[in-house]
This record gives C-alpha cells, structure tokens and sequence, in this order.
C-alpha cells in the first residue's frame, strides 16, 4: 500500500505532538511536516506534495475555514481532514461545502482519526456521524445554488449508485448489494459524473446532501 504523507497542522504543541506520534506509528502513514497556523500549512503541502492534511479549523493568521479553501483551490488532490473540538452543524456544512472528506471530533478515540485518514486515501469520505445527521436535517443548508444537475436527469439506479457512493460504499460493496457487476456499477459512476457535472466523491457527497438523500444510511464506513 502507498504510504500516505501528511501535513499536521494544529497551533496547541502537545496535541500536535501526541497526533505525529499516533500518525507516525501506523505501518503505511508519515507526518511530512507540522504547521501552526493556516499560512504555513500552504507552504508545507506546496514545497513537500503531500496527500493528505489533518488541520484544526481554529488557527491563527489564516483560519481553518480560509486555508481549506485555499487547499482545495490550489491542490484540489490533496485530501483535508478537518479535527476540532468544534461540534456544530453549522461550522460542518462549511466544510463540507468547500470539499473537505474528513470531519473528526478531538474528543474520538485515536482509532478515529487513523480510519478517517484511511479511508480518505482511498478516495471515501468520512465524517463524525453524530454531527453529521444534526447537519442533514437541514439539507438545503449545503450550498443549493451550486449549479449542479437536476435529480430529474438519474435514472433510479444511477441514484441509488450515487447515494451509495456518497455514504462511502466501495463499487464491489455496491456492487454486492444491488446484484450488479462491478463494471456496471463503475458504468453508473461515469454517467452520474458527466450528467451532473461533478468531479468526486465529496461533491457527490454535498449533492446528495442538499438533495436530502443521505437520511436511511450510515455516514461513515464504519457505522
């Protein structure tokens, strides 16, 4: 497996200490390089290309909020976990509104975080579910007037694909589950992509977030 190079961004020392060392023990994960406060966190991912950044929204100089959009407008590949003490729906659809595939509560066991970076490497997303179902009750908070597609241009199947993907599934797991080949889950992938103009699995995410389809399923693979 491709180990996974990191970016550590929180402005409390020891925190930040206790999380490279958890982080560094895992067989296949590396903390590249540690910031303190949004700035520094740009320049890290730029000079060293790391995958993934594990950030705590609340840091001096240029915010959470502010240095995850600029991420994700620089280097759209780069995977953002958000930790935070931070517990509120409101601050999550934030977030998740600028494509962030992690969302961790500090107070979670280490366990926590080590499944969320997994899971984001692989391209899944993975949120606190608690804080997740407070934010779906109001789904129409999650950025609406994003021009995507109308649900009116999915056929049943292709929805169902999407919101399977959404909650994290794996195409085999989708697959399995609605008796189709793999193959022709990914072939509903293609079309949900092209027909809604969307790019990746957090943009599915907040598409069928704001479409109020994510209310029947578990948020996280681990659920």
């Amino acid at each position: 497996m491709k180990r996974i190079r990191l970016v550590l961004a929180d402005d409390h020392t020891m925190v930040r200490d206790g999380l490279q060392l958890l982080i560094d023990n895992q067989p296949n994960m590396e903390v590249v390089a540690v910031a303190d406060d949004g700035v520094e966190v740009l320049t890290k991912v730029k000079d060293l290309q790391a995958d993934s950044v594990v950030i705590d929204p609340s840091m001096p100089k240029l915010n959470g909020l502010e240095a995850a959009e600029k991420l994700k407008a620089e280097f759209p590949q780069v995977k953002i976990i958000a930790l935070t003490f931070l517990e509120d729906p409101n601050y999550f659809r934030q977030l998740i509104n600028i494509g962030v595939e992690g969302y961790v509560l500090k107070r979670s066991a280490g366990k926590e975080l080590i499944n969320a970076i997994q899971f984001v490497a692989q391209g899944q997303v993975y949120f606190d579910t608690a804080l997740a179902l407070k934010a779906l009750k109001n789904p129409h908070a999650f950025n609406a007037n994003q021009p995507y597609g109308a649900p009116g241009e999915l056929s049943e199947q292709e929805k169902k694909v999407l919101t399977l993907l959404a909650w994290g599934h794996t195409q085999k797991e989708i697959a399995g589950r609605l008796k189709l080949s793999v193959k022709t889950v990914d072939t509903y992938k293609v079309r949900v992509l092209k027909k809604l103009s969307l790019s990746s699995r957090s943009e599915m995410v907040r598409y069928a977030l704001r479409r109020g389809w994510l209310h029947e399923e578990r948020l996280s693979p681990n659920g």
